[in-house]
């Protein structure tokens, strides 16, 4: 299994319109990935079109907090 990159402007446009469903999709993947030892990158997007990684997360722990994090703005 891959490394699984999000793209953090996409989280907060989920967030904006309040579709949890998705999130909980994103989410859940995410955990598998960290569960089969793989890391969950955080990214932007860049203007330019290229994604700007800015953390790794390799915990669930780390992974649950920044869940958390984002379902708070719901």
């Amino acid at each position: 299994m891959e490394d699984l990159t999000i793209n953090v402007a996409e989280i907060e446009a989920l967030q904006t319109i309040g579709d949890t469903d998705e999130l909980n999709r994103i989410f859940e993947k995410g955990k598998r990935c960290i569960v089969n030892g793989c890391t969950v990158v955080l990214a932007r997007k860049q203007p330019g079109g290229s994604l700007e990684k800015f953390d790794a997360l390799s915990t669930l722990e780390d992974f649950e907090n920044y869940r958390k994090w984002v379902f708070k703005f719901l």
